[in-house]
């Protein structure tokens, strides 16, 4: 499927019924030192009043998919030390686990042995899979569907591997 026409995420999130896992590679997505909420946190510390309501839409569609059953996790792959971007994610997790995410991270000298995909991606019910395309600044590029039964097998056994050798997101520290 052609990246322009993946559907929102909101409908990919709305047809799944068991499970939405997503792994991140990336120890930056594009951020600019400039966006008004990472300024914010580099300001205070903490993640700011108005950025809890900015992260509500997908705060609020987490609650609602796992109010269904769907069971969303997630596993971060990061250099050690942490990048700024990713302390600045990590101050704001806690959003996503109280929203019903679970969220893993594990440190990439860990993740050196395992046979992982080129791209993040989201894995929908074990049956479809959103990869997400990202410059080598960050920046977002575009996404991409793929159903084949091989990759997606693929992938759910990378996504399971960094499981289970990841830390539960309350254990790590940044």
């Amino acid at each position: 499927m052609k990246p322009s026409s993946v559907p929102p995420f909101g409908e990919l999130i709305a047809g799944c019924q068991r499970s939405a896992v997503h792994l991140e590679l990336r120890d930056s997505y594009g951020i600019a030192s400039e966006d008004e909420d990472f300024a914010r946190w580099r300001e205070l510390g903490e993640i700011s009043p108005a950025s809890v309501e900015g992260r509500r839409p997908w705060l609020d569609l987490v609650k609602e998919a796992v109010s269904r059953g769907v069971v969303m996790r997630r596993a971060r792959i990061v250099s050690v030390p942490v990048s700024e971007y990713i302390r600045y994610e990590h101050a704001g997790t806690y959003l996503n686990v109280g929203a019903g995410e679970l969220i893993r991270w594990l440190p990439r000298p860990e993740a050196a042995t395992l046979a992982l995909p080129g791209a993040d991606f989201w894995l929908f019910d074990d049956r479809l899979i959103r990869f997400g395309y990202f410059a080598g600044d960050g920046a977002f590029v575009g996404h991409e569907l793929n159903d084949d039964p091989q990759v997606t097998k693929m992938c759910a056994d990378a996504f399971e591997s960094v499981w289970d050798r990841s830390t539960p997101h309350e254990e790590f520290a940044v």
